[in-house]
């Protein structure tokens, strides 16, 4: 399915250009200010999951509640404050969502709420939170978003859920499709956007192995250069997979992945997303409660509409919410 009525100005069509200016500190500003109203009134939550696993999250009570909850992921090395995370929730909140944002482990600044490592197959405790927020908040519609990685989570959540989960639509925006091709991209794409990654996630390490010292020996990060390698170290060392294809098999949506999928799904794609290839897409299990759209432009979780930087991808959100 292709994608109608995205056409930014010329000027804002290059991929990194989307990206860029998406997590800009000119666009933290804009987003901050129109997202003042929710956030002062926004509680912060811990989440109790199975096997003593807690998360973080931020709660925002409806400002004129139509029954509906929206749970929204973020991506990998993001948090619950990711610009594309806040913008979309002021945008339903001011529709008359309830708003929670989770913290996925060891995002957000959590790396101290878990003694366990994150890595990308930790489903059950999405799963978990998911049930959390929903019994927390009874009677209520739930609605689920994810971004990036956050989305590859929401789609394997909508797949793990069955008819009884209480989820009334779920939609992930530039999800992980097959992790091996986002790696791909990544090491092979703009060094701009390997350092970005690889950076951010070192820090990441390094406050794990200051909260929990005597787990914990990163120094051997350090000298890896692509990001293949490092993954492939982390999960050897610290998860319980054998090798790196057998971890990046264990959380692809490609494949027979989404076919028994009873949630009604939407994804939106870009094409020029230089860390999603788009074409993987045609790998997808064609459930009849999935949707596929894929736009011209985008980049990576871009989708900036005009020169204010306002997200074209905040009203397909509302839309596919509004249904």
């Amino acid at each position: 399915m292709t994608g109608a009525g995205f056409r930014p100005p010329r000027l804002l069509r290059h991929a990194n250009v989307q990206a860029g200016l998406a997590n800009s500190s000119w666009r933290r500003k804009h987003v901050l200010r129109e997202a003042d109203s929710l956030l002062a009134v926004t509680d912060n939550l811990i989440i109790e999951c199975n096997d003593g696993v807690r998360l973080s999250a931020q709660h925002t009570r409806p400002r004129q509640p139509n029954g509906r909850l929206a749970i929204l992921l973020h991506g990998w090395e993001g948090s619950s404050s990711s610009l594309h995370v806040l913008s979309a929730a002021d945008r339903l909140w001011r529709a008359g969502f309830r708003i929670v944002r989770i913290n996925m482990r060891d995002h957000g600044g959590t790396e101290h709420l878990n003694r366990g490592i994150f890595h990308s197959c930790r489903l059950d405790e999405m799963v978990d939170a998911t049930r959390w927020v929903r019994d927390s908040f009874p009677g209520e519609s739930l609605y689920l978003a994810g971004y990036s990685l956050g989305g590859n989570f929401a789609l394997r959540i909508a797949a793990a859920a069955g008819p009884a989960s209480g989820i009334a639509r779920v939609a992930a925006i530039c999800p992980v499709l097959d992790p091996e091709e986002t790696m791909l991209a990544l090491d092979s794409g703009s060094v701009i956007y390997r350092r970005y990654f690889m950076n951010k996630w070192r820090l990441s390490l390094e406050r794990k192995a200051q909260a929990f010292p005597a787990d914990y020996d990163l120094s051997a990060l350090a000298p890896f250069r692509s990001l293949r390698d490092m993954t492939d170290h982390f999960v050897r060392r610290y998860t319980e997979y054998p090798d790196l294809q057998s971890y990046l098999h264990g959380y692809a949506v490609t494949g027979d992945r989404l076919a028994g999928l009873a949630v009604p799904t939407s994804i939106l794609l870009a094409d020029d997303d230089p860390v999603i290839p788009a074409g993987s897409s045609d790998r997808l299990a064609r459930s009849p409660a999935l949707t596929v759209q894929r736009t011209r432009w985008g980049g990576h979780c871009g989708f900036l509409l005009d020169y204010r930087l306002r997200t074209w991808s905040d009203d397909y959100l509302v839309q596919s919410f509004s249904q």
